[in-house]
């Protein structure tokens, strides 16, 4: 794929989204669904490399597009990453005069709205891909209850999360097919 317009692609991404994986569903439809450059495991992948690392949680998409063009693809999405950042500094200050305006309240309401229903809608088909036996289902079970209702901090519960797995892992337990 062509640096540039991989570049323009996850720019789309990320200049939709105002928060680290609200882009998934623009980045997920675009190189998954229309361009078959990268497929959902490799999306899983790049979410939890990022998840799993310090940084901010849209730094997924530099490791989108390695998984798509290398290192290239790694600078340019690092480019679209930052590129938004960039361009927001002049509105921040703009919205920043009218935050207790109606209407800019409104407007900001609902695009956190908008990203929610988006977030939800690629996550159905990454939980596809990932919860592939009892045990992975088991872990987003309880960890989602924990998320909903306990303030414990997402720290623990991916390492919990983790542990999990590799006990299973290390048992044999896991790779059997949930039907």
């Amino acid at each position: 794929m062509n640096i540039f317009l991989l570049y323009l692609l996850l720019l789309k991404g990320t200049i939709t989204a105002f928060a680290g994986l609200a882009s998934l569903p623009v980045i997920q439809d675009t190189l998954v669904f229309q361009h078959h450059v990268l497929t959902d495991k490799q999306l899983n992948e790049a979410i939890v490399i990022t998840r799993s690392t310090p940084g901010p949680v849209g730094l997924y998409v530099v490791s989108v597009g390695y998984f798509v063009a290398g290192l290239p693809g790694a600078a340019a999405g690092w480019l679209a990453m930052i590129t938004p950042a960039l361009l927001i500094i002049p509105l921040v200050h703009f919205a920043g005069r009218k935050i207790e305006h109606p209407r800019v309240k409104n407007v900001l309401q609902t695009v956190v709205i908008a990203s929610s229903g988006l977030l939800l809608a690629a996550a159905i088909p990454l939980a596809r891909e990932a919860l592939t036996d009892t045990v992975t289902v088991g872990i987003a079970v309880v960890g989602l209850i924990l998320l909903l209702l306990t303030e414990l901090d997402t720290l623990w519960i991916i390492l919990g999360a983790s542990a999990i797995s590799l006990s299973a892992s290390a048992a044999g337990l896991l790779n059997r097919i949930v039907t």
